[in-house]
């Protein structure tokens, strides 16, 4: 089953984050860089076997978005102050990371 679209979005850039507001009044506060490293692409994860190829130490700590659409009526595409451009973030893994930030926050 696949996820509605957020009830808003928007990116906060003196805090660095990517802010989303669900429908059922849940709002995830994702740091930009934290997204960048957790891009989904074939450039940044293997697609065969998952595993990241991304090297995360090489993500400069204030990236940030410098274009934000939609890709349809499902996900996000985010284009990167490092000139990264070609990940897609379904509403799915936005949620998904969100409840995972969510998590370790009160760990």
């Amino acid at each position: 089953m696949s996820a509605l679209p957020p009830k808003n979005i928007r990116a906060i850039s003196d805090q660095r984050l990517l802010e989303i507001t669900w429908h059922d009044g849940s709002i995830h506060r994702l740091p930009f860089r934290f997204l960048r490293c957790e891009c989904p692409c074939a450039g940044c994860v293997d697609e065969m076997t998952g595993l990241l190829r991304l090297d995360v130490e090489a993500v400069p700590d204030d990236v940030r978005p410098t274009a934000i659409s939609f890709s349809g009526n499902y996900a996000l595409k985010i284009v990167w102050s490092d000139s990264h451009d070609s990940g897609i973030y379904t509403w799915e893994r936005l949620r998904s990371l969100g409840q995972n930030e969510e998590s370790t926050k009160h760990e």
